[in-house]
């Protein structure tokens, strides 16, 4: 079960720094997205025409962060993840699509191509708990 200080953080935040490997080669974007707590996973939109969007066809393991920005070391707070991302599909195409557009609404505007990281590990250092606090969690 993943810790309820894990999912609030996910909540609160909106922008995740995603990134890919192809060819042992990194990369890193920055996205908005939303959190769904009953996938465990994060929507959010790219283009196929960016780098990290040919990335994902390429190899959709990836890594990421969503952290708060502070200079006081008693505050910081942020998470690493890894994942699967891949386009949505079925029930999830709707889901994830209100889901994002409810948080940015601007989005509508747009062409927007969802995407999904199924989340398969989770890491938050939370310094508010004591200093380096971790909580860990893994899919089983």
């Amino acid at each position: 079960m993943i810790d309820r200080k894990v999912i609030r953080f996910f909540r609160k935040h909106h922008v995740l720094t995603i990134a890919t490997t192809v060819d042992g080669e990194p990369w890193c974007a920055n996205c908005f997205y939303v959190y769904l707590e009953e996938e465990n996973a994060l929507v959010f939109t790219t283009g196929s025409e960016t780098r990290h969007g040919k990335e994902f066809e390429m190899n959709p393991l990836v890594a990421g962060s969503v952290v708060l920005e502070t200079m006081v070391i008693g505050k910081i707070r942020g998470i690493q993840f890894q994942g699967t991302v891949s386009e949505p599909e079925g029930d999830m195409v709707s889901k994830s699509k209100t889901a994002y557009l409810r948080r940015f609404p601007v989005a509508a505007l747009m062409d927007t191509r969802l995407w999904i990281v199924k989340l398969t590990f989770i890491k938050m250092t939370d310094n508010r708990l004591g200093f380096g606090k971790k909580i860990v969690w893994t899919c089983n």
